[in-house]
């Protein structure tokens, strides 16, 4: 090596590593406070609501922080799992419901705002030996592969048969473009809402 060259600036992998790893440990040591952050504030405690919903035609009596998602309190309270968590974002459609006969996407609403609507979910649609006709449907056209959005799916189609919608494929496609699936089984899907619609 040039011993002349200067060597004040020359470090090593292992230097670098460990004035890296002393920084870090001194940092997530200190109080925020000393960070420049400011004191920590604790969050506010918030008091829990009492909340009654009508759900497949049930009352449930439930006490609920006010925050709670429609979907998190019948997943998580009333262990109704076929709603599906997918997005959180109300992208894809898996935790689709009816609230008074409308299709809703249960993760956008909170459960405080629905106090005497009548709430129905995948669980209240059909039984087995008495498929809903858009259930039946999608057995006889295999439009579900893995399954994960399959209630939203059927929830939103349930929910089509009583909106105005036209005659198309192409119509259906658009009355359920909120619902994603990701194995893309959509001409299957399409054509079982179709036959429940009566259209060949």
């Amino acid at each position: 090596m040039d011993e002349n060259r200067d060597t004040r600036f020359l470090f090593t992998r292992r230097a670098v590593l460990e004035t890296a790893t002393a920084t870090a440990a001194l940092y997530t040591g200190l109080p925020q406070a000393a960070l420049g952050a400011g004191p920590v504030e604790a969050e506010a405690s918030v008091e829990p609501v009492t909340v009654e919903l009508q759900v497949n035609g049930r009352p449930h009596v439930l006490r609920l922080d006010p925050r709670t998602t429609l979907l998190d309190a019948l997943r998580e309270h009333l262990a109704l799992t076929g709603s599906k968590k997918g997005c959180d974002h109300g992208q894809c459609g898996a935790c689709t419901v009816h609230v008074n006969g409308k299709r809703v996407n249960s993760c956008l609403t909170l459960a405080v705002m629905h106090q005497g609507d009548e709430i129905t979910t995948i669980e209240g649609v059909g039984q087995p030996g008495a498929l809903h006709p858009v259930q039946a449907a999608f057995v006889e056209h295999d439009a579900y592969q893995c399954g994960y959005c399959t209630s939203g799916q059927i929830m939103s189609a349930v929910a089509l048969l009583e909106e105005p919608c036209g005659p198309n494929d192409a119509d259906v496609r658009e009355s359920m473009s909120g619902n994603i699936c990701r194995c893309g089984a959509y001409p299957n899907i399409v054509a079982a809402i179709q036959q429940a619609r009566g259209k060949p």
